[in-house]
C-alpha cells in the first residue's frame, strides 16, 4: 500500500473474493479529471473581459458536453495503445514480429529515444554493440520488460532464434500488447476512412450486432454470443441502423469483414504491410488473434461537468456552473467573483463512465476540439 501512495495511487475497497479477476472481465472505467486555465480556442482578445470570456467559455463547454452526451465520439484507440511520445510506436514493433521478423522486432524494441538518459543509454549500447550482457548492466533496474529480454539475449544470443527467447521472456500478456498495437492502429485507420468514405449513417454492408428476433428459430436454443448482422440495401434505405450501432473489425482470424467498400480497404491496407497472407498467429511466440468488433462510436455515460472560476495562484473556486443528466443548473451563467486585483481563470470538472477499452483521451479530446496532450493545463474550446 504505502509503496502505491509513494506513486500517487489510491487504493480502495480492497476485501477477499472467491476468485481472482481475469483479463476481458472489466465492464468499465469511471473518470475524474480536471481542466485547468481554460480559455477559448484562438482567443487572442486582450480587451474583452473576464465576464465575457467567462460567459463564452460557459456556452461552449455546455454546448460540447451536450453534444458529445448526445451524438458520442469516434471510438479511436487512444495515445497510449501506441506507446505517446515513444521514437519507435509499439504497433511497428507488433508489425515486426507479425511478419515473424524477430531481430527486426527486437532492434525497434531498443530504439533509444533522444536523450542520455539511463534507460536511452543502455538500449544505444545494445544497439551498437550487440552485447546484451554490458546492455544488461545498463539498464536501470525499474525497467523489467528491457532487462528480461537482455537476460535471454544474453544467454540465447542475438540471432533469431535467440530474440525468438528473448521475446517469450515476456509474459504472454506482454508479448500480444504489441501485434494488438498494430491491429488497434489499423482500427483507427480503418474509422476514419469509413466516416469519410461512407459518411454519417450505416450502409449496405456494415457490420452490426444481430438484433433479437432476427435469428432464425433453429438458432435461437443456443444461448452463443452475439452474431454479427450485414446491412441490407432495404435496411439502410429505411435507417433500420444508426451510425452508433456499426461496428468495424480490428484484424484477426476470425473476424468477418465488412461487404462492401471497406472489406476491400482493409485487405488493401494489410497488404501495404505485407500481411495479405497473415494469419494473425505467431507460432514461435505462443501468439494467436482471433480479431474483436470494435462499435464505431461511444458514448460516455452518468456525465456530469463542473465549471468554477478562480483566481490564478488560489486553489478554491468563487462560483460555479454545473451541468450533466441530472444537473439544472447548467444554463451557462457563471456566479461569484474574483478576489480583487487578481485575474480569474476556469477550472472545469469532468465526471463520466466509459465502458471497456474506451478511451477518456479520445472522450476528452471531442469535448475541447483539440489534442488535450499538447497543452499544459491550456485547454481550448471551439465551435465546429
Amino acid at each position: 500500500m504505502a509503496e502505491f501512495e509513494k506513486r500517487g495511487m489510491r487504493l480502495s475497497q480492497i476485501r477477499s473474493v472467491s476468485e481472482p479477476l481475469r483479463l476481458g472481465r472489466l465492464q468499465g472505467n469511471h473518470f475524474d479529471l480536471v481542466v485547468r486555465g481554460l480559455r477559448p480556442h484562438g482567443s487572442n482578445d486582450t480587451h474583452s473581459s473576464d465576464a465575457n470570456t467567462h460567459t463564452r467559455l460557459a456556452a461552449l463547454v455546455k454546448e460540447a458536453v451536450e453534444n458529445v452526451e448526445a451524438r458520442g465520439f469516434v471510438n479511436y484507440y487512444g495515445p497510449q495503445r501506441f506507446g505517446s511520445g515513444q521514437s519507435v510506436q509499439s504497433d511497428r514493433v507488433g508489425l515486426a514480429l507479425l511478419k515473424d521478423d524477430m531481430v527486426g522486432a527486437v532492434r525497434l524494441f531498443f530504439t533509444p529515444e533522444e536523450g542520455d538518459d539511463p534507460q536511452s543509454h543502455a538500449k544505444r549500447h545494445f544497439l551498437q554493440t550487440d552485447n546484451a550482457k554490458e546492455s544488461l548492466a545498463l539498464m536501470p533496474l525499474s525497467k523489467a520488460r528491457e532487462r528480461l529480454m537482455l537476460r535471454a539475449l544474453n544467454r540465447y544470443g542475438t540471432g533469431p532464434d535467440g530474440c525468438a527467447q528473448a521475446w517469450l521472456s515476456l509474459p504472454h500478456s506482454m508479448r500480444v500488447f504489441y501485434p494488438h498495437a498494430y491491429c488497434s492502429r489499423v482500427w483507427n485507420e480503418a474509422v476514419a476512412h469509413r466516416l469519410t468514405a461512407l459518411g454519417h449513417s450505416a450502409r449496405r454492408g456494415d457490420l452490426v450486432w444481430m438484433q433479437e428476433g432476427q435469428k432464425k428459430l433453429e438458432d435461437t436454443a443456443e444461448p452463443s454470443t452475439p452474431q454479427i448482422h450485414v446491412v441490407t440495401d432495404q435496411e439502410e434505405e429505411e435507417g433500420v441502423y444508426s451510425l452508433g450501432q456499426v461496428l468495424l473489425p480490428m484484424p484477426g482470424n476470425t473476424v468477418k469483414y465488412p461487404e462492401n467498400a471497406m472489406g476491400t480497404w482493409y485487405q488493401e491496407r494489410l497488404a501495404r504491410d505485407g500481411l495479405e497472407e497473415c494469419r494473425f498467429r505467431v507460432g514461435s511466440l505462443k501468439l494467436n488473434l482471433p480479431g474483436c468488433y470494435r462499435p464505431l462510436l461511444a458514448f460516455p455515460r452518468e456525465l456530469h461537468y463542473q465549471l468554477q472560476r478562480s483566481a490564478r495562484g488560489e486553489g478554491g473556486g468563487r462560483g460555479e456552473v454545473t451541468g450533466g443528466s441530472n444537473s439544472r443548473r447548467s444554463d451557462g451563467q457563471m456566479n461569484g467573483t474574483a478576489a480583487e486585483g487578481k485575474q480569474d481563470s476556469l477550472t472545469l470538472t469532468l465526471n463520466f463512465d466509459l465502458e471497456s477499452s474506451c478511451y477518456a483521451t479520445i472522450c476528452l479530446r471531442e469535448i475541447m476540439k483539440c489534442d488535450p496532450r499538447r497543452g499544459r493545463g491550456t485547454l481550448l474550446w471551439e465551435r465546429e
